[in-house]
């Protein structure tokens, strides 16, 4: 993205192709649980409700993460986790909503062009970031479903700084699970995930590629995705 004018553009999903897939599973499974982008940022869980009117007989069941990325990936995986101990439908659903308010994303971007071009910021804004020289750190909040701004660092170094700062608010001394995103950042996030290895209590970190869609809209970014530990992380039938 940084060497070629071309600017990737995404696009919804379409029911027939999910429709497809979930047939697919269906095969090995009693009952589908799927779970979605927030739906103020795409139209793919609208994709999947027509599904439903398309195939009524379908097990399927349709969450909303009210989240994106790694974040959304805390839900899935904890989500998992419940059905492979032998959950029902039910406990494995509850337990996704239990996940939800309480995993969070952010991440700084390297600059606001990208946004601009795509037509998510006004070009008088793109123009003052780029004169201030910020590096803006923008996320969603637990459950909150949309995006929001955190902060407006000068520097890319302060916007990850800010980042850690924000998550050590969060999370206190309380056990730790995170995922580090990076798209054009490999290097910062190796890095990165040495200094929360030895800042917090990290119960369980992964170092991962910032998913294409969103960083089509972003351009070179480093997120963290996170939540704090507590009694009711385990799954426990």
């Amino acid at each position: 993205m940084r060497s070629d004018g071309h600017l990737p553009t995404t696009s919804i999903v379409s029911a027939g192709e999910l429709l497809q897939f979930f047939h697919s599973l269906y095969k090995n499974s009693k009952e589908i649980v799927a779970i979605f982008l927030s739906h103020e940022l795409s139209g793919a869980i609208e994709a999947a409700q027509m599904v439903k009117q398309m195939a009524p007989t379908l097990p399927l069941h349709i969450v909303d993460s009210r989240n994106a990325v790694i974040a959304e990936g805390f839900v899935v995986l904890e989500t998992a986790r419940a059905a492979t101990a032998g959950a029902t439908v039910d406990q494995v659903i509850a337990r996704a909503k239990e996940m939800i308010p309480r995993v969070q994303v952010m991440a700084t971007i390297e600059t606001l062009e990208y946004m601009r071009r795509g037509g998510r910021l006004g070009a008088a804004s793109a123009l003052l970031g780029s004169m201030l020289q910020m590096k803006p750190i923008i996320g969603i909040p637990p459950g909150h479903g949309t995006v929001i701004a955190y902060a407006k660092p000068r520097t890319w170094k302060h916007g990850i700084e800010r980042m850690v700062k924000l998550m050590a608010e969060r999370v206190g001394g309380r056990p730790l699970h995170v995922e580090i995103g990076h798209g054009g950042h490999k290097d910062e996030a190796m890095a990165l995930a040495e200094e929360l290895r030895h800042r917090f209590d990290v119960r369980e970190l992964y170092t991962v590629y910032f998913t294409p869609v969103m960083g089509a809209h972003t351009g070179p970014v480093l997120s963290l995705a996170f939540y704090a530990e507590d009694d009711k992380t385990k799954y426990i039938i």
